[in-house]
């Protein structure tokens, strides 16, 4: 008989400790499982033989939300959402920078009163858009950002292009999300775009991984391993991937709401305005300042104006509510505003603020009563504890609140002398632009002058644009909007790079408007690049160039307080042959033919009626103008 041999503590240990260990994994990858509920899939079905994907899905919110456009720099990660919404009839444009995607939305966003859409891979597609999404968010406009990102079961572990995406938005949006299952898509979306236009309108984002995008038997093909493993951990993993997939599809086509979710708006209560309505009655002196908010949904700019025409109050309009009232308006004062104000002895802020715009509120008078009314309880007292005081201090929607404001005071008029004595105000002003105009300049043109010239072609039916410093800052003093949602500036945020995506928006959202864009030279550096996409897209604009070879508004200032004009020197470049490159027109104006600027004007006007982005390169010289003005 064969006698055993005797077994080492050891040699018995090592099966038990693999036993145990395999145990221990086994029980931490169940309890992984179900606290990520990844037997969720036992309630439902999971069709493994659908060829639908998640792109669909997100095309069909856009849709059912009335998005017309979604902007894009094509990439891997969201190629479904971009096939989906281009079946669903949704023009999607693609961009030369991801930074110019956003500028566009925002600027749909701001014309059409609904929300703006940008989709964006992941990674640097997604740190490309920051500053056009802290951008949006100063000037709050509703946007959305889609952002790609990697499959979420290597998310962490050294995919591609894969960041902290939520980290980087966070700051910047009023809603982040990211959405870890396919049946979460549309309630995610349809929240976001909810929060976009509630309360103070601002930028949201959604990062979508790349497995819940694509089609199942896809993301099973690149998941799950080709052959059964016959090792334990192999099964193990395989078994948790398997999970992993079957929850990530759990329910994913069951329909589900795709409409527009309530929107929750702040209104002025009905005691408030009675308060406003008695300031005001007593005034002799008021004055209405208006900022962007006052153009925001629901109140349509025709009802707004026709409040403000009942009112009766002098304004001054800023932001996006400049053109309001058109052009030449009795009401509408345009110069002279901080003199104004200390000489009201009633100012309402409805929807301006008391920050750099405004000297941080010093431009108040201590003696004046103060209305403010904002959709932000921040931005409504901004540096109120410094240098000015409410007087009533409204949280609400600013239209809405002027609307009320309006049908209390039916009636009630104010003296003719005060409106009289603002508009003499701008009469003298408008006389010392003319005489600038004239004034011979060293080199080049005049600005002044080209500017009034461009005041003088501007039809009725355009939309400006601006992007720029000291061209610019001028052009705001000298050329009017024609209309309400006509003057598409950076904001507050003072962003240079707006120009070509606000232009690319304008003109989709109003394709029988002109749009024209002006640029200074340095900020034009910005756009070139995108009349490819004007071309390629067929979106006819036109830009007009201040080519003052420089970064004259930093120069005004650095060269006499520093006595250097380091990094401020340009060149008299060739924009419009640079433009023509790209397949644009491009015109030149210059002292060479300074008697024809209307001519040159005109011409560009009709290339871009006939289909063609137009470059007019305009060498100027330098002015006294803004002498005084301050770039920080």
């Amino acid at each position: 008989m064969e006698i055993p041999a005797p077994t080492s503590p050891a040699a018995s240990f090592l099966p038990s400790c693999l036993l145990l260990a395999c145990g221990t994994l086994l029980a931490a990858l169940l309890g992984a499982a179900y606290h990520l509920g990844l037997f969720r899939q036992l309630a439902h079905k999971v069709d493994k033989s659908s060829t639908q994907h998640g792109g669909e899905l997100v095309a069909a919110v856009l849709r059912a939300h009335g998005v017309r456009f979604v902007f894009t720099l094509v990439g891997g990660h969201i190629s479904p959402i971009l096939v989906a919404c281009e079946k669903l009839g949704i023009r999607v444009v693609d961009t030369r920078h991801e930074v110019t995607t956003v500028f566009a939305a925002d600027a749909v966003a701001r014309l059409s009163g609904t929300v703006g859409v940008a989709a964006v891979t992941a990674g640097p597609g997604l740190t490309n858009t920051v500053t056009a999404v802290k951008n949006a968010q100063i000037a709050q406009s509703p946007i959305l950002l889609l952002g790609g990102a990697a499959s979420t079961v290597v998310q962490n572990r050294g995919a591609l292009q894969a960041i902290d995406h939520l980290s980087l938005f966070r700051p910047l949006c009023k809603f982040c999300a990211s959405v870890r299952r396919v049946c979460d898509i549309v309630p995610t979306l349809r929240a976001a775009i909810a929060a976009a236009q509630s309360g103070t309108p601002g930028p949201v984002f959604v990062e979508l991984p790349i497995d819940v995008l694509y089609p199942y038997f896809r993301v099973q093909r690149e998941m799950m391993p080709s052959k059964p493993p016959k090792d334990l951990m192999g099964q193990l993993v395989s078994w948790y991937l398997g999970n992993h997939l079957a929850n990530l599809f759990a329910g994913a086509w069951e329909p589900r709401p795709e409409g527009p979710l309530p929107l929750d708006i702040p209104q002025a209560s009905p005691q408030q305005v009675q308060r406003c309505v008695e300031i005001l009655s007593r005034a002799r002196k008021p004055l209405v300042v208006l900022g962007s908010q006052a153009m925001l949904p629901p109140t349509p700019a025709d009802k707004l104006r026709a409040a403000l025409e009942t009112l009766g109050v002098p304004c001054f309009l800023g932001g996006m509510s400049r053109g309001l009232l058109g052009r030449n308006h009795p009401l509408h004062i345009r110069q002279n505003r901080s003199a104004a104000l200390k000489k009201a002895d009633v100012v309402l802020l409805a929807g301006a603020v008391c920050d750099f715009r405004m000297s941080y509120g010093r431009v108040l008078s201590r003696s004046s009563q103060i209305i403010t009314v904002n959709r932000d309880r921040k931005e409504m007292l901004l540096n109120s504890d410094m240098f000015w005081k409410p007087r009533e201090a409204v949280q609400g929607d600013v239209g809405s609140f002027v609307l009320k404001l309006a049908q209390g005071l039916q009636g009630q008029a104010w003296a003719a002398d005060w409106a009289e004595e603002l508009r003499q105000g701008d009469r003298q002003k408008e006389q010392d632009f003319r005489e600038k105009a004239v004034r011979p300049v060293a080199q080049h043109l005049n600005p002044v002058q080209v500017l009034q010239l461009v005041e003088e072609t501007l039809p009725d039916n355009s939309v400006l644009v601006v992007d720029g410093g000291d061209f610019v800052g001028t052009a705001a003093h000298l050329v009017q909007p024609r209309g309400p949602l006509c003057w598409l500036d950076p904001g507050a945020f003072g962003t240079l790079g707006v120009g070509a995506g606000f232009a690319l928006g304008a003109k989709l959202c109003r394709p029988d408007s002109e749009v024209w864009c002006l640029f200074g030279d340095g900020a034009f550096g910005y756009s070139l690049i995108e009349f490819d996409t004007f071309v390629r897209h067929k979106v006819p604009v036109i830009a007009l160039i201040g080519n003052d070879a420089g970064w004259t508004q930093i120069s005004r200032e650095q060269v006499p307080v520093l006595g250097s004009n380091v990094a401020c020197g340009l060149a008299f470049s060739d924009y419009h042959q640079a433009a023509i490159g790209l397949g644009a027109q491009g015109l030149l104006l210059s002292r060479d033919n300074e008697d024809q600027v209307v001519q040159v004007l005109r011409e560009a006007q009709q290339r871009c009626q006939e289909g063609h982005p137009v470059v007019v390169n305009i060498l100027i010289g330098k002015t006294d103008f803004r002498d005084g003005a301050i770039s920080i």
